[in-house]
């Protein structure tokens, strides 16, 4: 079990060496939330880079993902609609630097927090957890960082348009990707790890 999902993220991972993969959600999956500042609070310590991977897990049909502008983000509604992908697990090649806006257009999961948006920036993704262990060489150069004002992770990244918009790519899955998502599918208890809460 835990050697078909390191395949598969794996595979995820190197498949662009300078690349990262977000995992929308991480555990939790993209789903309805507990809370509505979910997905904010996940994306926050990130840094998203041209380059990375978004991948929304779902399954195919069981949710969707729909790309919009900012006032439809604030407001959930389908004014100016840039995308809608129906079969999951959604993966988006981010390829130029934005803000980004996603929600669940099913039902009321967007009024109940299910949305996320990003900030896309020139540096390279990371996934904002720390490391277990202090990297200072010594105790001048701890303080010189701990006093030094910390430099905003992101650039100002230029707000959302269409030609923005559209220059995310929905990446297709290869068939070897396919095939490894079929064997995770049919082992028992696999899809309560891929797509919580839907097993």
């Amino acid at each position: 079990m835990f050697f078909t999902l390191a395949a598969i993220l794996g595979h995820f991972i190197v498949g662009q060496a300078s690349a990262f993969t977000h995992i929308v959600g991480g555990s939790h999956g993209w789903r309805v939330p507990e809370n509505q500042t979910y997905f904010q609070e996940w994306a926050k310590p990130r840094t998203f880079g041209v380059g990375d991977r978004l991948v929304f897990p779902s399954r195919p049909c069981g949710n969707n993902v729909v790309m919009v502008s900012k006032e439809d983000f604030e407001a959930c509604t389908q004014d100016k609609v840039f995308n809608m992908y129906y079969e999951g697990p959604t993966i988006l090649n981010l390829t130029q630097v934005g803000d980004y806006y996603f929600y669940s257009g099913v039902g009321k999961h967007c009024e109940a927090g299910q949305k996320l948006h990003i900030t896309v920036g020139d540096k390279e993704g990371f996934s904002g957890d720390h490391l277990p262990f202090k990297s200072f060489s010594t105790e001048d150069d701890a303080t010189t960082a701990a006093t030094s004002p910390v430099p905003s992770q992101l650039p100002n990244a230029k707000h959302s348009s269409a030609t923005t918009i559209q220059d995310v790519e929905y990446a297709t899955l290869s068939s070897a990707e396919v095939t490894l998502l079929q064997i995770a599918c049919q082992e028992k208890g696999r899809l309560s790890q891929f797509w919580p809460g839907e097993a």
